[in-house]
């Protein structure tokens, strides 16, 4: 009776929507079910702090998972929209009491969204492709880009675009990243001083940098002063040439096959070079290499060497004043007054803040001011700052206010999007002329001890 129950067709079957089923197969159940839905992260969360809207917070978000997964709700534009418009700072993961992976969550839930969404333009199409599968994973198109703005920047074609006027044909926030943009490299640091570096006086261990990809050509003297700082201590630097970009655009955007394979191509070059330490100098990637044991979980034959690969992985801050020999730091100026910002990803996912403040507190002549609300999110994060401007903007504000507060000369943080980010709220606020922002690494670099430069 039942079977012809089943194939009679007056029984109508309800059609799943095909986004749904493919968010109840990507969703981690367990992690769905762990949340409490306790607030515990309500506070912590800078898109609930701006709306105080509970869609808006991790609790809230997880809840509409869930519902999709449940069957409860079917995924629309307006769940779309939510996944997106949340930072993926990660700062609710060390306030809740369950140990939530929901840095985990959202990257599954985007990941299954790009692989239905109707959204995107053949425009946004395109770019995305040409972004994500042509561009960062391809180290020499990154350094065409670089050679490119390079020539930009010191062809003249810069400043004249700026005083004709031409760069108001772009949207305002484009027009805001253009006037802090770094001095491009079309040079990699391989290209510029090798691949390998003894160590200065007796070897602690060697240590294999991780140079990035968008590191490589716009922040090239920084991964050259990281070289600098880590064989002053005391290690030995190789920096393995076949390295990739590390995925962390790919995974925070929903292209998580992508970063899959950008990972596994970096575990074996990293393997290969039989190093004790995985030096990170940018807490993005750094937070996304320290989980490739999780991004490759559920790959055989990668699982181990991912699991020795995320082990292996640490911060440039930590590394120095966990196991390294310290050089003298010294302040040969006035006395200047720095404050920091944490990076999102290097606090909450590899949870490292004490290191840096440490270091720049080893600085004689300096004197350290601690900003209000540091750990919370500048609206960076990532492509974050161009693909939500206007919340990253509100964001921004509000951390100005605060970094205005500390009354420093100088801004540090440990990662290139916050730092562009920072430079863009300087400019913004009119802060030019009385404060600047820089990289750690660079701060440190700069007031080493004369002879160790």
């Amino acid at each position: 009776m039942v079977a012809n129950q089943a194939q009679s067709p007056s029984v109508h079957h309800k059609t799943v929507n095909p986004l749904a089923a493919k968010l109840q197969l990507r969703l981690d159940p367990d992690q769905l079910t762990n949340c409490m839905r306790c607030g515990f992260c309500l506070p912590a969360c800078p898109t609930f702090a701006e709306t105080g809207i509970e869609a808006e917070s991790p609790r809230g978000r997880i809840a509409l998972m869930k519902a999709v997964a449940d069957g409860i709700m079917e995924p629309d534009r307006a769940f779309e929209e939510q996944m997106n418009h949340c930072l993926g700072c990660r700062a609710c993961e060390p306030a809740c009491p369950a140990d939530v992976k929901y840095g985990r969550l959202l990257e599954q839930a985007r990941d299954a969204i790009e692989d239905h969404t109707e959204r995107h333009s053949i425009g946004v199409k395109l770019s995305r492709h040409a972004a994500f599968k042509k561009l960062f994973p391809n180290q020499k198109r990154m350094k065409l880009i670089g050679r490119s703005l390079q020539w930009y920047q010191q062809s003249g074609l810069q400043k004249f675009a700026r005083q004709s006027g031409a760069m108001k044909l772009f949207p305002k926030h484009m027009q805001a990243m253009e006037k802090i943009l770094p001095e491009a490299s079309g040079q990699g640091i391989v290209e510029q001083i090798g691949t390998r570096h003894p160590a200065k006086g007796e070897r602690i261990a060697t240590v294999a940098l991780f140079r990035g990809c968008l590191m490589d050509v716009l922040f090239t003297s920084t991964n050259r002063h990281t070289v600098d700082l880590l064989t002053e201590a005391g290690f030995e630097v190789v920096i393995p040439e076949e390295q990739n970009c590390c995925g962390a655009l790919h995974a925070h955007s929903g292209e998580a096959e992508m970063a899959r394979s950008l990972a596994r191509q970096n575990v074996q070059v990293f393997k290969d070079a039989g190093v004790e330490f995985i030096v990170s100098n940018a807490g993005g990637c750094g937070a996304l290499l320290v989980e490739y044991d999780h991004l490759l979980h559920e790959d055989p034959t990668w699982k181990e060497d991912a699991s020795w690969f995320a082990a292996h992985v640490i911060d440039i801050s930590e590394l120095l004043v966990r196991h390294g020999r310290l050089p003298e730091f010294h302040n040969e100026d006035v006395s200047i007054r720095i404050t920091y910002q944490d990076s999102c990803h290097l606090r909450n996912v590899m949870r490292t803040s004490d290191a840096p403040r440490q270091l720049m507190k080893q600085v004689k002549g300096v004197t350290y001011a601690e900003m209000k609300d540091a750990d919370r999110c500048c609206g960076s994060a990532g492509i974050y700052n161009l693909t939500q401007p206007e919340m990253a903007g509100q964001i921004l504000d509000h951390k100005m206010e605060h970094v205005r507060d500390t009354q420093a000369q100088v801004l540090l943080t440990s990662n290139p999007g916050c730092l562009l980010q920072m430079k863009h709220g300087i400019e913004q606020h009119g802060l030019r002329d009385q404060m600047q922002a820089v990289h750690i690494v660079d701060f440190l670099h700069d007031h080493m001890h004369p002879s160790r430069k």
